[in-house]
């Protein structure tokens, strides 16, 4: 439930209402906008029904929030939520692109890759250095010597650094290393994996589970926002259906129906998406039409030899071409690029 207080409410009346709902076992999450504030319940509600609420001085109403996800809501939460990652923030009138290869490989090719995209308009490095593969066989990522070759290139160019983790090992390791985690598709429901990365206090990119719905993507992100740590932000990155035209479906009325439900950012992946460097583009311009507050990109110096996606990998050339194209578009949604 949410207790929506008066506009202009006294501090005293929302401490007063904060401390009942304390001092019953439940957490208190306010939210203060520029008129009202916003006090959200969370924990089991009826051990307030020996309190009429509604009573209570500068109380406007209470609202019933029947999702079982609570902080993830926009109900909690009517401002859209604005993350800082290093020097970059995700949400709001931004639009932040996020590029770099699928699997760090070298040093070398790090530091290529993040020269290139920094040229060309990118504001976060991606790269892999713990790759949970569908094959045993497959290049399983250089892990922490990768995970060194990012803070080098974040250190040489000031780009913020994004990678994926797998495993209470590799948080510990990467959180000496990089500005944000990410939560890969096959560990979207990895509870425990997700409230070890909501301990550390970074930024979370939380990747869509290939056949997730979204109530059930917002009550994964529930999971690493209730160990204290706001700073989540979504990624749609494909489902699992029965075309085989592409390697996922890109789920585009994702992006309006989670900037309905949640005060999230979402970012899209048409990289995964799709599989197919061809369709990257396109994909990339419907994303920012649809709303999304940022892409993550693959880009590789050369996608041909490649030890991982590399048939979804941009060229240097290639990615400068579609933020050349995504500028204009940018503009015409009201965000800045």
């Amino acid at each position: 439930m949410i207790i929506v207080m008066k506009p202009q409410a006294k501090q005293e009346s929302i401490q007063r209402i904060k401390n009942i709902i304390e001092s019953k076992g439940l957490y208190a999450h306010i939210s203060a906008g520029k008129e009202v504030t916003i006090i959200g319940v969370v924990g089991d509600k009826t051990r307030l029904q020996d309190q009429n609420l509604e009573i209570y001085e500068d109380v406007d109403k209470i609202v019933a929030v029947t999702e079982s996800y609570k902080l993830a809501n926009r109900k909690f939460h009517p401002e859209p939520s604005k993350i800082k990652v290093g020097n970059v923030v995700i949400g709001g009138g931004s639009l932040v692109i996020m590029s770099g290869p699928c699997a760090v490989e070298s040093k070398e090719q790090l530091l290529a890759t993040a020269h290139a995209i920094k040229k060309a308009g990118a504001q976060i490095l991606r790269g892999g250095a713990y790759k949970p593969r569908t094959s045993p066989y497959a290049f399983q990522g250089l892990e922490e010597e990768g995970l060194m070759y990012m803070k080098a290139a974040r250190e040489e160019t000031g780009l913020p650094v994004i990678c994926e983790v797998t495993s209470l090992n590799a948080i510990e390791a990467a959180v000496k290393y990089v500005d944000m985690l990410q939560i890969g598709a096959r560990n979207m429901q990895n509870f425990y994996l997700l409230k070890e990365a909501g301990k550390t206090g970074l930024p979370v990119l939380l990747k869509r589970g290939l056949s997730a719905t979204i109530d059930e993507w917002l009550n994964a992100s529930e999971y690493i926002i209730a160990e204290g740590n706001p700073n989540v932000v979504l990624c749609e990155r494909g489902i699992r259906t029965f075309e085989t035209a592409t390697r996922n479906t890109l789920d585009i009325s994702a992006v309006p129906v989670i900037k309905e439900k949640s005060h999230l950012p979402i970012i899209v992946d048409p990289s995964h998406a799709t599989g197919v460097r061809a369709y990257v583009k396109p994909l990339s311009l419907s994303a920012v039409a649809a709303g999304a507050d940022g892409l993550m990109i693959e880009t590789h110096p050369d996608p041909a030899r490649a030890l991982s996606d590399g048939a979804q990998s941009l060229t240097f050339e290639q990615f400068e071409e579609l933020t050349r194209e995504l500028r204009p578009l940018a503009a015409l949604m009201g965000k800045k690029f």
